[in-house]
Formats: structure tokens, sequence, C-alpha cells
């Protein structure tokens, strides 16, 4: 798996793209949120660059599990945790959750890899219990 500098706009962009394909595939409906959230905006990239770090992250997912694809689900511990040491700014973090929170929640299904994705989240940050997340209506994000 590449690395990216600490708070990068890529290495948040690619905790996001971890939770597009958290349940092996992403939706129109998830791209669409994206687009209205304005994600690559907000973590400041162009929506060509946030492209780009998901099409980067597919092919080291399917680097590493030999070319078999299966989302980022099946994505080892330590993957994930080097993955979620990249961004340590608790703004950055903040905004990262609402934004997976955001994707997961798009097609109106939490699909069992993408709440282990945001437990995750919120375990290794440890920034807020975890029903302050479940709650929050995705309305309220922006």
């Amino acid at each position: 798996m590449r690395s990216y500098p600490t708070d990068s706009p890529q290495a948040a962009a690619r905790l996001l793209a971890t939770a597009l394909v958290a349940d092996g595939n992403y939706s129109l409906t998830e791209i669409r949120a994206l687009d209205r959230l304005h994600a690559s905006r907000r973590l400041g990239l162009s929506p060509e660059a946030l492209k780009d770090v998901l099409d980067t992250f597919c092919e080291d997912l399917l680097t590493a599990a030999g070319g078999q694809w299966t989302g980022s689900a099946a994505m080892d511990s330590t993957t994930r945790e080097q993955l979620l040491a990249e961004v340590q700014d608790p703004a950055l973090r903040a905004q990262v959750v609402e934004l997976c929170q955001a994707v997961v929640q798009a097609d109106g299904h939490e699909a069992e890899g993408e709440a282990a994705l945001l437990d995750a989240l919120i375990r290794a940050w440890r920034q807020w219990p975890h029903t302050a997340h479940a709650s929050r209506p995705v309305g309220a994000l922006s």
C-alpha cells in the first residue's frame, strides 16, 4: 500500500475511498453524495484528484489481495491502522468521519463492511462515542 504525507488531502481522501468501497463496490448514489457534499473541495483536492486517489487505492487493494477484488472490508488491521495513522489533525479526522458516514448512509443501507469501517475510525481515533455518529443525520454534515 502506498503512503501519503501525514494530514495530506490524499491521506484523508484515501480513507474516504476506504468507506466508498467498504461493501465491495460503490454506487452512483454514493458518488452523488460526495459531489453534493463537495467532498473533494473540503479535502483540498480537485474532483479529478479525488478520483485518482480512489483509483490508486483500488489498485493497491487488488495488488494486496493477489488480484482478487474484495473491497476494503477485507483489509488487514495493520494496513488499516497505517492508513488511519496518516491523518492526525483532529479537525481533518472529524471531516473524514463525517464524509465517510455520509457515503455509508447515502444509499440507505449500511453494509457490514461499512459499519466495521466506521467503528474502526471511531475506535482508532477515539474522537467521539459511537452513538454520536450513529444518531447524526446526514443532512447535518454540511
